[in-house]
């Protein structure tokens, strides 16, 4: 059983000293484009477009995007021309602020234990920060950013760290594994709580803290601590559990923001690849995605709505693929497709009271039932179908 295991960056694997570091990144950048635009246009514009990434909640949109679209209108300089000038910035002047930084005892030797153990492991730093920087501070950490599965940033993400939609969306970057996850940070606001929502086990990293020793103690303690705590767990008891309200609503938040990512760049022959005889390419995966949302997923949603302890059909839809002919579609078109139903029903569901989640019914396949596990199906199907996808994917790489 494969533990994939997320890590946290500042001030978990790297000495950051996060109001420090961030506040003077943030002024060497505005003094490196300082030429162009004044200091203090450009640092009210890095804060508004900051914040505006942490409260971005749409799927359609990489982080970058959302950020991009408020800055530069906001100084009044097009991005094609400050690209070069941000370009050396993050090459040449950024990598003269490590020294704000300062390495964290044990992390490289852990880091190698976790990979000697065979984990899959990725770096679950807050996605507000390009790919490059984020390299950068991992080399700072002493490790070697090509090492890791997934680092999450700004370019590839569309959910921050508010959101337990963030986790969903790593795990399926990550191809959605079946197996035990762990989320280890020190910040119990960004790292601890929105991953418990989404049915995370965590470790609390915390090198001035005695691990607990009661039993249902939260698990805490420094990275030599975690590595005593993993030799000691069973890591069976950490297989997510993806049973709450707020855990299912992450989950089909972050689908469409996966998939939009796992395809991006794709040409029409990946789009069409069936890696095996009676597998489906990915293009009849999405327009699957997209036919079951309008035509199941939300029928379902208001059969709650409008009846009483209704009968839930489950229609066959294995057969759509051929019967639609799915194969001359267009991808990149169907995803956006799926995308406005998924955004829809979204809708649908942060509309339902509290009382309507614990509403009988009966499944046509499952038999009785209730609101709440209908939309945990939901979630369900949108894993199985993003494994899919992801195996599609690689199978070509």
């Amino acid at each position: 059983m494969t533990l994939t295991l997320l890590l946290d960056l500042d001030d978990t694997l790297l000495g950051t000293n996060t109001q420090a570091f961030f506040p003077a990144y943030l002024q060497a950048l505005a003094r490196e484009l300082s030429p162009k635009v004044s200091p203090e246009k450009m640092m009210s514009a890095l804060m508004s477009g900051t914040r505006l990434m942490m409260a971005s909640d749409d799927a359609s949109r990489t982080l970058r995007e959302v950020f991009d679209a408020d800055f530069f209108p906001r100084i009044g300089v097009p991005r094609d021309e400050l690209a070069p000038d941000i370009e050396y910035f993050y090459d040449e002047v950024f990598p003269t602020l490590q020294s704000i930084t300062s390495s964290i005892a044990g992390a490289p030797s852990f880091v190698d234990w976790a990979f000697s153990q065979g984990y899959r492991v990725a770096v679950a730093t807050d996605p507000i920060v390009p790919m490059k920087a984020n390299r950068h501070r991992l080399r700072w950490a002493g490790l070697d950013p090509s090492r890791f599965e997934l680092i999450s940033a700004y370019e590839q993400f569309r959910f921050s760290k508010t959101y337990p939609a963030y986790y969903a969306e790593v795990l399926g970057q990550m191809g959605w594994p079946d197996g035990p996850v762990l989320m280890a940070g020190n910040d119990r606001e960004r790292d601890i709580a929105p991953a418990q929502m989404l049915g995370l086990a965590t470790f609390h990293v915390d090198a001035e803290a005695s691990p607990g020793s009661e039993p249902g103690a939260e698990p805490r303690g420094s990275l030599a601590e975690l590595r005593r705590w993993l030799e000691s767990t069973d890591i069976s008891r950490l297989i997510p559990s993806f049973k709450s309200i707020e855990s299912v609503i992450a989950v089909l938040s972050a689908s469409p923001a996966v998939l939009q990512e796992l395809s991006a760049g794709l040409d029409s022959a990946l789009w069409a690849h069936e890696p095996a005889p009676n597998d489906w390419a990915l293009i009849e995966v999405i327009c699957h995605l997209r036919d079951t949302e309008r035509e199941i997923h939300q029928m379902q949603i208001k059969l709650f709505k409008e009846q009483f302890e209704p009968f839930i059909p489950r229609p066959d839809t294995a057969v759509w693929a051929s019967q639609r002919n799915y194969l001359n579609e267009n991808g990149p078109a169907a995803l956006g497709e799926f995308t406005q139903a998924r955004i829809e029903t979204l809708a649908m569901l942060r509309d339902a009271a509290q009382e309507d989640w614990v509403r009988k019914a009966r499944h046509a396949i499952f038999g009785p039932t209730d609101f709440l596990e209908v939309v945990r199906f939901m979630a369900d199907h949108d894993r199985m179908h993003i494994q899919q996808a992801w195996k599609v994917i690689n199978s070509k790489h």
